[in-house]
């Protein structure tokens, strides 16, 4: 499967804010976008989108940025995302929400958002090496779409592990979302509903996404 494989600082860079892709890291001053906010490259420091730069921006360089954004966060290349949005646009509703909520419905994110990760890319590698189950049965599926009533559980196998068992105390200092019931005794949670719009990142535009690719 197809992955992005380079530094994530610098896709925070590009975007000219923090996307939170190194989890815990990016609170402290360790984290390389405190260092070089400006964009990459060799016009990062007096190019029109790096940090404080004069240039002005075209409606579509807003609505590409929205989507390049909302992307990186959830870790996506642009075929599956693209897939993502044509679904969204088949089901009744506003296209936006629907696909932030297919975004949120992933089983990575879930397993982010449930708090047994730091990052969602630490989640999509717990997810792929198996450490969980779906509805008592496992999958290694990171992009796999959770509905509402789904049981996502740390399989029993990997419960010895170092990291599972201090995940519990890791977790506990970590906020859930109300659309999860978590249970940090049984290592698992439950999916009551899709997420409202206020319980999902504020910083992704939705409506600029769709302009985008309603343009195409």
């Amino acid at each position: 499967m197809a992955k992005y494989i380079g530094p994530v600082c610098r896709l925070c860079r590009r975007e000219g804010e923090k996307l939170f892709l190194k989890g815990e890291r990016c609170f402290t001053a360790k984290c390389a976008f405190e260092k070089r906010s400006f964009a990459p490259g060799v016009h990062g420091k007096s190019g029109g989108r790096s940090k404080g730069g004069t240039g002005r921006e075209s409606d579509f360089g807003k609505q590409l940025r929205a989507k390049q954004r909302a992307r990186r966060v959830y870790g996506t290349l642009e075929r599956q995302f693209r897939g993502y949005y044509d679904s969204a646009r088949k089901t009744s509703g506003l296209t936006g929400l629907n696909l932030l909520q297919l975004l949120e419905s992933r089983l990575d994110n879930v397993v982010y958002r449930m708090g047994f990760a730091s990052s969602r890319s630490q989640a999509r590698q717990l997810v792929s090496h198996g450490h969980f189950s779906v509805n008592g049965r496992r999958t290694n599926v990171p992009s796999m779409l959770i509905k509402p009533g789904d049981l996502i559980e740390v399989r029993h196998g990997s419960r010895s592990g170092s990291y599972f068992k201090e995940l519990a105390d890791l977790a506990q200092k970590r906020v859930y979302p109300a659309w999860i019931n978590r249970d940090l005794t049984s290592l698992s949670a439950n999916v009551i509903r899709l997420p409202e719009r206020a319980e999902i990142d504020g910083n992704l535009n939705e409506q600029l996404i769709v302009e985008y690719y309603s343009r195409r």
